[in-house]
């Protein structure tokens, strides 16, 4: 029941998580240059401002639940070495825990990232990171 509960949590922070990229790339982003100039980044801001108070905790909960659940589907390395679910895991883990430190580098330090400042990059990394969690079971 443990493990339901905090993927259910994880799924819908993901969710959240990465409904606002898609969101942000394929409206946000539109609307502001259908707008344009001041009028168009006032309206995006409008909606940042929210933004900013669900989205990166959304962030840090998908992160903060996929720790939770690595060592429960990660389980034992045997004698053989990894598995290739293993590998798949471990490499997804890895692009997840790289999109919280940079969520937690943005919210708490205020440290912006020299590169990759739009949101495409990071909804490239949830995109590949939901194929890798579909693909891990049948590799």
């Amino acid at each position: 029941m443990f493990y339901t509960t905090i993927h259910t949590i994880h799924l819908l922070a993901a969710f959240i998580y990465g409904g606002f990229l898609f969101v942000d790339i394929l409206f946000l982003t539109k609307m502001q240059k259908s707008l344009g100039g001041e009028k168009g980044a006032e309206c995006r801001e409008a909606i940042m401002v929210h933004v900013r108070k669900v989205v990166p905790y959304a962030l840090f909960t998908v992160v903060g639940t996929g720790i939770i659940m690595f060592p429960h589907i990660f389980g034992k390395v045997g004698e053989d070495g990894m598995t290739n679910m293993q590998m798949v895991l471990l490499f997804k883990a890895f692009l997840g825990l790289w999109l919280g430190l940079r969520g937690f580098m943005q919210k708490v330090f205020k440290i912006n990232p020299w590169l990759f400042k739009s949101h495409y990059f990071p909804f490239t990394l949830v995109v590949t990171i939901i194929i890798l969690s579909q693909i891990m079971w049948v590799v």
